[in-house]
């Protein structure tokens, strides 16, 4: 149940789609592709950030125990016992999420929560963050990325894409990890909405094991190549 007062903005996700994933299917040895049609004869880029997100707002994903997922989705914000002391990491890639959680049931992410951001907040996340591996072309030197990782309150890290399945693919997921210096700001100002996606998960799986691949695709969360300023696209190492 939504709080009162909570931002009105629902989620539009995989079952109230206006559109499908369009994907390869895993059965044909194909890793799979998001996206609008158009992206489907194109191979991803090594770095990019494909997401759900609209002209106002960007979906990332998180998993909690009961005790830190349930309260944030009863009052649409965090609330204790999670920690605004420590960092926190969030991701917008939904399979990545699969992966990372195994799917809802590794202990103490037993829930997997749909957070919905505001654009401008995760723009100045990334504007702020800092690799967490050096990266020739964006830092002069190691001593140069030492001395920013050392100060950084945005910290980004690229892991291998993941397939339904749980394969690594040759392309990258981003995480970003905010730091106790901006997290206050994750949790007051730029989150709109938290959906409590569990159940769906739990759904999307069962059809996995049971021999529906192709049904859990086609209700996968609609990700899209994500446009990024010039200068951001530079500091996380795409261009």
């Amino acid at each position: 149940m939504r709080a009162a007062g909570a931002p009105e903005h629902r989620f539009r996700i995989a079952r109230e789609r206006r559109g499908i994933i369009h994907a390869t299917s895993e059965a044909h040895g194909s890793p799979g592709s998001y996206g609008a049609p158009w992206e489907m004869a194109r191979m991803p880029g090594e770095f990019e950030i494909r997401a759900d997100f609209d002209a106002i707002s960007i979906v990332v994903y998180q998993a909690y125990c009961a005790e830190i997922a349930l309260p944030a989705e009863a009052q649409q914000r965090f609330v204790p016992p999670f920690s605004l002391g420590r960092m926190t990491w969030i991701k917008p890639s939904f399979l990545w999420m699969m992966e990372r959680s195994n799917w809802a049931r590794k202990p103490g992410q037993e829930y997997v929560l749909a957070i919905r951001i505001t654009r401008a907040g995760w723009e100045e996340a990334l504007s702020q963050a800092v690799l967490t591996a050096p990266q020739k072309g964006v830092y002069y030197d190691h001593d140069d990325w030492r001395k920013q990782i050392d100060q950084a309150s945005v910290l980004v890290q690229w892991d291998p894409e993941c397939t339904l399945r749980g394969k690594s693919l040759p392309h990258k997921s981003i995480q970003v990890g905010l730091s106790r210096q901006i997290i206050q700001r994750y949790v007051e100002e730029w989150t709109l909405a938290i959906e409590n996606v569990t159940p769906h998960v739990h759904k999307l799986y069962n059809l996995i094991q049971s021999g529906h691949a192709d049904r859990a695709t086609a209700s996968l969360p609609r990700e899209r190549i994500y446009p990024l300023p010039p200068a951001i696209a530079k500091r996380l190492g795409i261009i």
